[in-house]
């Protein structure tokens, strides 16, 4: 009587531990999905720290020459000496990287434009959060951005909060893992971009070709500056209009960086197709989505230039692109 009366007692407690051990499951595979940092390779930086002292400051000087719109001129350093960059508050120029800023006003939108061009393809740079490719290790974009000296950056694929799309950055393969019906776009070591599928050819074949860079967001905006992306297409369950962060090519050594706005009540925010024929009008013949949403941000010399959609600003991310 005494193992029955047990054996009861254990039946009506057994729904409430299996409850227990679920909710406790659940929880530990959201954080561990959101949460938990899981560093599995340290990179040695692209660019030293230092590299940010290279880029002269602001002074009141350059401020007023751009403010009153008469002409650019050489930057000076706090020390006044004249510097090899060229930049006003909207520009930039080292004979390396030519960088012009421009805000337009779209869909009912704002869309921050960096036109950017290069002497060599070797400037456009991808760099990790704390230099470091794993999971769910973030940083902001322009705390990344200010590490590695760049001049422009914008957020990346935040790649780290998937467990599968290739990663490859600066010329480097650090995960092969096909998602399904991934789309990605490659940069080539000529500074072309192409846009492939996971389905179609593996991380090594792509590294091998000589892929620098593959970004495993999306999808795909432009091809041969036709729109390949359609009219009710969205990323998984975002919102039909978002803050968007898109990277285009013109032609080799020419691009296109592009952040929207989105989600108040001064920008509504773009479709993925409305991105790409924005991208389209402005001449680009090869585009891409980058993650968007609250982690769409664009910063130029250290300063962020959109308005990100998050309600303490600028989201934690895991990876850039930037031009240095």
């Amino acid at each position: 009587m005494h193992e029955v009366t047990e054996l009861k007692r254990f039946s009506k407690l057994y729904p409430w531990l299996f409850s227990l051990v679920l909710l406790a499951f659940s929880a530990y595979a959201l954080l561990d999905t959101f949460v938990i940092r899981r560093v599995y390779t340290t990179v040695e930086p692209t660019a030293p720290e230092a590299a940010a002292a290279q880029i002269p400051a602001v002074t009141e000087q350059s401020r007023t020459v751009c403010l009153s719109g008469s002409r650019s001129t050489e930057a000076e350093t706090e020390s006044g000496q004249a510097a090899s960059a060229i930049r006003t508050e909207n520009s930039y120029s080292d004979g390396s990287v030519s960088v012009s800023l421009q805000t337009y006003r779209a869909y009912n939108t704002t869309i921050s434009v960096a036109d950017v061009t290069v002497a060599s393809p070797e400037a456009l740079q991808t760099a990790f959060a704390w230099n470091s490719f794993g999971r769910n290790v973030t940083a902001a974009t322009s705390a990344t951005a200010g590490n590695t000296g760049a001049v422009l950056a914008v957020n990346g694929d935040n790649y780290g909060s998937r467990e599968k799309g290739y990663v490859i950055r600066n010329g480097v393969l650090y995960r092969d893992a096909a998602a399904r019906d991934q789309e990605d776009l490659v940069v080539w070591a000529d500074g072309s971009f192409s846009i492939v599928s996971e389905s179609e050819v593996t991380a090594q074949a792509l590294l091998d070709a000589g892929a620098q860079q593959v970004f495993s967001f999306g999808p795909g905006l432009l091809e041969n500056g036709e729109i390949i992306v359609g009219a009710r297409d969205e990323v998984d369950r975002a919102m039909v209009s978002n803050p968007r962060t898109a990277v285009a090519v013109v032609e080799p050594g020419h691009y296109l960086l592009a952040v929207s706005d989105g989600r108040s009540d001064e920008s509504e925010g773009l479709t993925l197709y409305e991105l790409a024929e924005f991208l389209r009008s402005l001449g680009a013949q090869t585009a891409y989505n980058l993650d968007g949403g609250g982690s769409s941000t664009m910063v130029f010399l250290g300063n962020v230039v959109n308005t990100p959609s998050g309600r303490g600003g600028e989201r934690a991310v895991t990876d850039i692109l930037y031009f240095a």
